[in-house]
């Protein structure tokens, strides 16, 4: 089931004001691979931010947005001029659109990785990347470095406010449920903004998964690990990086 801050039009509205491009150095980090490939599906695009300033400066080559949020999917359709940028708007997940070696590239980007809950969920996902792929095709995503414990920082007194070029102004929150024990984490998000009555609030549960656990799902998914970060700019993966970045090929 899609969470209520991606599935209901008027949160849907909010993520861009909250999240815009160039907000945070994952958005270069992603952009240059889109470049480099000629064909991209981009899994859990949301509103397609990505895809959409990939085909601003320039990618000329096929654009793919996959995502099971069918209001997510409208707002990015709606942006710009309205035409949806040349981007091919799917709405569905990678196991209800099967896709047969057709893309240079997939990529996970904010986190989508860590919707996937339990090992079924991660060895499914895999294998339908994998699928994408064509032979040499790579696969780039980012999960939280478990390590890094990123949930002790989700709380009210470290709320995301934005307030756009227009004066509209917006804000979400969190506060996790407690205690944590194991891979999951579970947690309320509360958005207020100008253009709602009141308090919204959204449940999500994420999971966490150390470096090694992930590299054994991916090669027994028949992905080799290329190369893994532990932050945008490249920089190698330690126990303590907040990021575990990684990018994956299809043999």
């Amino acid at each position: 089931m899609v969470d209520r801050l991606f599935s209901e039009r008027k949160l849907a509205e909010l993520y861009d004001v909250l999240y815009p491009w160039n907000c945070s150095p994952d958005d270069a980090f992603y952009l240059d691979l889109v470049m480099e490939a000629s064909s991209v599906l981009d899994v859990g695009c949301g509103t397609g931010l990505l895809l959409r300033r990939a085909r601003e400066v320039g990618h000329t080559g096929r654009l793919r947005g996959l995502d099971p949020a069918a209001a997510m999917l409208d707002v990015g359709r709606a942006a710009g001029d309205g035409t949806g940028a040349g981007v091919e708007w799917v709405h569905g997940d990678l196991t209800s659109v099967p896709h047969d070696r057709e893309f240079d590239l997939v990529v996970m980007t904010g986190h989508a990785f860590q919707v996937f809950l339990t090992d079924d969920e991660v060895r499914a996902a895999l294998a339908a990347v994998r699928a994408a792929l064509v032979d040499g095709g790579r696969f780039a995503f980012e999960t939280r470095n478990p390590v890094a414990r990123a949930w002790d920082r989700w709380t009210p007194d470290h709320p995301r406010e934005v307030v756009d070029a227009n004066g509209f102004r917006a804000r979400c929150e969190h506060r996790v449920d407690t205690p944590v024990e194991g891979e999951l984490v579970s947690f309320t998000t509360t958005f207020t903004a100008d253009s709602l009555d009141g308090p919204e609030t959204s449940r999500s549960t994420l999971r966490f998964l150390d470096a090694d656990t992930l590299t054994r799902f991916l090669e027994d998914a028949g992905l080799t690990v290329e190369a893994r970060y532990g932050w945008w700019d490249r920089s190698p993966l330690t126990a303590e990086s907040p990021e575990i970045i990684v990018i994956a090929r299809r043999d």
